[in-house]
This record gives C-alpha cells, sequence and structure tokens, in this order.
C-alpha cells in the first residue's frame, strides 16, 4: 500500500468522524483532487495521523491544504469544503489593487478620499462602518482627508482594517483575477460588515486550497508580475496578528500571511519560509475561543514545519 493510499485512509477515516459540516457546505474527502501521479505528502503517515487526531479532539471544522514551494510535497484535508472567509478576503482585494497598477489604471500614490459611506449588495442602500467594530480605528479620523492606495493597503492586510478593505474593494474584477490564478475556492461577492448582505446568506467565501493557490501566485512572483508579488509579500509579512501559525514556527522564521476571525470562525493563510519554503492555509469553524483555535493552528504549524527541518 503506497503512502498516499494510506494518508487517503486515514483522512477518510477521520472525516467519518468528525462533525456534519453545514448543510450548505459540499464535504470533500482529503486528497480526493489529488491525482496519484501527484508530488509526494507529508513524509511520513504517522505526522498525517497526529494532525487528524488533534482535529478530531478540537471539535472543530478544519480545512488544511499545504505544498512546498518546490511542489515535492503536498497535503490536503477538506481542502475544498467552504468556510466564510472573513478577512482572508482581503488577499484577493491586494492582488487586484496592483493588477490595476500594472495596467496603469492606477497608481499606488495615487489619493482617495476617505468617506465612511458605501452601498449594499443587497440593495444598493447606504451603510456605514463603525470603528468599535473594527481592529483598526485612527483612520476614522481621517475622514474628509485623503489616504494613498498603498497606505489603505497597508493598512488592510497588516492591521486588517475593514474600513480601508471597503474603501479598496470598489475596484472592478476582483472575481475576474482570483478566476484567471484558477482560484476559484475564493469568491469575493462584497465589501466587509454588509449586514443585509449578510442576512441574506451572501458572503465572501473561501476554500483552503483556493487561498493556497493565491499565496503561493504571490510566493513565486505569477501574482500580477515578480515585481508586484515581492511588494505583495513584503505587506504581508508586516501583519501584526501572529497568534496562529507564526506562533508554531522558531522565533525569527519570516512569515507572510494574512489571518481573518469572526464568531467561531479563526482561519491563516501563509508563506514560510524555512528550510523548505512552503505555503499552509488552515481554516477553522466552529471553535468559540480564538486562543484556542490559534493554538490549534500554531500546533498544526509546527508539526509540519519539523516534519521538513
Amino acid at each position: 500500500m503506497t503512502l498516499r493510499v494510506c494518508l487517503a485512509l486515514i483522512s477518510s477515516w477521520a472525516l467519518c468522524l468528525s462533525p456534519p459540516i453545514f448543510g450548505r457546505h459540499r464535504e470533500v474527502p482529503a486528497l480526493a483532487s489529488v491525482a496519484p501521479e501527484a508530488a509526494a505528502t507529508l513524509p511520513n503517515e504517522k505526522l498525517a495521523a497526529e494532525i487528524l487526531g488533534s482535529i478530531q479532539k478540537s471539535g472543530a471544522e478544519v480545512g488544511v491544504a499545504f505544498r512546498t514551494l518546490d511542489g515535492k510535497a503536498e497535503w490536503f484535508s477538506r481542502a475544498d469544503d467552504v468556510f466564510h472567509a472573513a478577512s482572508t478576503m482581503k488577499v484577493p482585494v491586494m492582488i487586484e489593487l496592483f493588477h490595476q497598477v500594472k495596467q496603469g489604471k492606477l497608481k499606488l500614490d495615487d489619493s482617495l478620499t476617505v468617506k465612511n459611506e458605501f452601498h449594499s449588495l443587497v440593495d444598493g442602500s447606504i451603510y456605514t462602518l463603525d470603528a468599535a467594530d473594527d481592529s483598526e480605528a485612527d483612520l476614522y479620523k481621517a475622514v474628509g482627508q485623503t489616504h494613498t492606495l498603498s497606505q489603505l493597503c497597508e493598512l488592510m492586510i497588516t492591521v486588517s482594517s475593514n474600513f480601508a478593505t471597503n474603501l479598496l474593494i470598489e475596484m472592478e474584477n476582483i472575481r475576474a483575477t482570483v478566476h484567471a490564478l484558477h482560484a476559484d475556492g475564493m469568491s469575493v461577492l462584497r465589501g466587509v460588515e454588509d449586514n443585509k448582505a449578510y442576512e441574506k446568506g451572501m458572503n465572501n467565501t473561501t476554500t483552503a486550497r483556493g487561498l493556497l493557490i493565491l499565496l503561493e501566485a504571490i510566493a513565486k512572483g505569477e501574482a500580477v508580475d515578480a515585481d508586484s508579488s515581492r511588494q505583495m509579500v513584503e505587506i504581508l509579512a508586516r501583519q501584526t496578528f501572529n497568534e496562529a501559525i507564526p506562533a508554531g514556527l522558531p522565533p525569527g522564521t519570516r512569515v507572510a500571511h494574512k489571518t481573518g476571525e469572526l464568531p467561531k470562525v479563526h482561519h491563516d493563510a501563509a508563506i514560510v519560509y524555512g528550510p523548505h519554503p512552503f505555503v499552509l492555509v488552515i481554516l477553522v469553524r466552529g471553535m468559540a475561543e480564538s486562543k484556542d483555535s490559534a493554538a490549534l493552528m500554531a500546533d498544526i504549524a509546527r508539526r509540519i514545519y519539523q516534519s521538513g527541518e
């Protein structure tokens, strides 16, 4: 029996024991889309079993996508399950910004007036954001002033500003750009805090595989172009929320990543520059305490990193 078959059997066993996912989410067994002749999986069966055991013990629904940048190792578990994207949807917004800069439609030093007024996807009605519900408050003090697109992008990624995101997300073609990168698991429908759309189930969603594809393109210099990808890596590396994947890595390890968090939803999607650089995406749903979901993600990251040392 090959290692890949063993891993698939272990993954399928774990899925049978795991709690049912929400009815609107399609369950896809781990490794289901990986062809038999694809790259090698995790170094050993024990590692896969340990990771799946930790996930099972947590009681959460977890999607994992892992692949080294050289393509020699990869592993997927529930990587095509659909999750609320939370703030991970800001990654494709950043990619589209750089795409439009490349096209000459925008410049990073272009200025945009800060205006707290947005239109609902449902009916076009106006809604505003509240600083109390955002992870960054200073931008709210700048209403009526101007910020450059570069400054807004920095706030959107490094401190996960919802306000900055909504100012940028009015750019067209985000979904087309995601599709062009073959990352259709990520779906960006609307801005942040559009409560009318939320109540109707019109949400931004993602899969672990979709996010992996986007970050892999950035890491390999293939998202827009090499220079744009390099700039995006630098922005992602300045992320200030580091309690999940980075917490499981040796101190000083360079990580370019984006987190996302909502009640009982906690994600981290990262490019990890270790001895064998890799992309790791972990999506978690169903854990009440973010410290617990962060600890789970850190544990998975630690196991995978150590397996490649």
